[in-house]
């Protein structure tokens, strides 16, 4: 199971998954809206259904990243030339090559419902954390591409793979594929650094650092136990559903969706009731969010995704999707299926074809594109509750349904045969998923009742 991509590396990733709000730049001050920022105004797009004083985010978090970069970037050049050149550069494309900053909007949107500015100083503050959000995004998407051997990252090279370009051009003495390895995890390492730095700075400048501080720790601990337990599963030859849904919320969904909104309501300074609604919406999204990317990772049109449509498959990672197929396939006696699920990983064309078959065939595909329907009803009836501006309570709606691809032409439809759902245990569907009415519980297993 690959690190959850919000990204447009391709651009047409968009139509399948989340589809965000479009950001151009604009290098005139907008009357009336957010005053520029690092050299870039940030404008509402009247085509882009936000309040009308807020920036368009992407866009808003792209030239505060920029700004950032070119900053550290600077930095790196004072430390040596070479060291800038090859790790802090590759660093700073690695950032800026696509993506759609999914993090910095929930986090942004935490903030606006939690009763936050849409500009002044403090605004700037979120910003310097959506940042870091995608810094430490950079951290993970590295070494997950080193972890799992995978050459593409959003349309072009992994950063192990230019590495070791780089030493097969150059005639270096040793082995290129272990060169490559060696770069790729300190650009990770540095990318990690650069966040921590960030962070840190904002968490020590403002009243509610500590408890800003405090999700972030979690959220870094969090994310190192979800890939291990990732790395794990696959050699272990785990099957079941509830382990795969607990990789899914602690490598991905936690930091993609839960702890930015935390983070966003904590620099607020949200009461706890709206803290606890937003992570519950969170949940709900964050595994939404990761379901979809596992579809996305079999399904998916690697031009439209800008990464393989077959690594989960050939490195045989536990998904929720290949363990429902499997739960599926065993209650129906279906032998061939059953054994071609189980396997360690398909290494040849004809069985990445056959395993992908199977996840159709079985109706897995199904079950997990209902799920992610259920999860998202379930966070907009968290979200029907939460007090706070009705503009920005409606534009964080829309992101929750983004982020399960359920606004975004084009979306998989997750059609295919249908077998019987096997039994399960109360409170849960056909194969384990999340029930209609269960909301998940944060970082745990998912338990009777509970989505996580």
């Amino acid at each position: 199971m690959r690190v959850t991509e919000d990204d447009p590396g391709a651009p047409c990733l968009a139509r399948h998954r989340h589809e965000p709000v479009t950001a151009q730049r604009d290098d005139r001050a907008v009357p009336g809206g957010p005053a520029p920022r690092n050299g870039h105004a940030v404008r509402n797009d009247p085509a882009v259904p936000v309040p009308v004083d807020d920036p368009v985010v992407p866009q808003a978090v792209e030239a505060a990243l920029r700004a950032h970069l070119d900053e550290r970037l600077g930095e790196a050049a004072t430390t040596d030339p070479v060291f800038a050149e090859e790790v802090a550069t590759r660093l700073r494309d690695a950032a800026l090559r696509g993506g759609k900053r999914a993090r910095g909007q929930f986090l942004w949107w935490g903030w606006r419902v939690s009763g936050g500015s849409p500009d002044g100083q403090r605004a700037a503050r979120v910003l310097d954390v959506a940042v870091a959000l995608e810094l430490i995004q950079v951290c993970a998407l590295v070494h997950d591409d080193v972890m799992d051997r995978s050459p593409v990252r959003r349309g072009g090279p992994s950063v192990h793979v230019d590495f070791a370009r780089q030493h097969r051009r150059a005639g270096m003495r040793g082995d290129a594929d272990s060169f490559g390895t060696a770069g790729a995890v300190l650009v990770g390492d540095l990318a990690l650094s650069w966040a921590d730095d960030l962070l840190t700075a904002t968490a020590l400048a403002v009243p509610e650092g500590p408890r800003l501080h405090a999700e972030w720790r979690a959220m870094r601990s969090e994310m190192a136990a979800g890939q291990y337990l990732d790395v794990r599963a696959a050699a272990a030859g785990e099957t079941g559903p509830d382990q795969a849904l607990r990789i899914a919320a602690l490598k991905s969904a936690l930091y993609s969706v839960e702890r930015p909104l935390a983070m966003g309501a904590a620099l607020a300074g949200a009461d706890p009731r709206t803290t606890e609604l937003l992570r519950s919406v969170g949940r709900c999204a964050g595994v939404a969010f990761q379901l979809r990317d596992d579809l996305l990772g079999v399904f998916g049109d690697p031009c439209r995704t800008g990464k393989p449509a077959d690594d989960d498959l050939r490195e045989g990672r536990l998904t929720y999707l290949r363990a429902v197929a499997l739960r599926l396939a065993e209650e129906a006696g279906d032998t061939p299926a059953g054994r071609l699920l189980r396997a360690a990983g398909a290494s040849r064309v004809e069985e990445v074809e056959r395993t992908r078959a199977a996840l159709e065939d079985t109706g897995a595909r199904k079950v997990v594109e209902e799920a992610i329907g259920r999860l998202v009803r379930l966070g907009e009836r968290r979200l029907a509750v939460l007090p706070g501006d009705p503009a920005a309570v409606a534009a964080l709606a829309r992101l929750v349904r983004a982020a399960g691809g359920l606004d975004t032409p084009g979306a998989p439809p997750g059609t295919g045969p249908r077998r019987t759902a096997p039994t399960t245990s109360p409170g849960r569907d056909a194969a384990g998923a999340p029930g209609k009415d269960t909301p998940p519980r944060r970082g745990t297993a998912p338990q009777r009742g509970t989505a996580r």
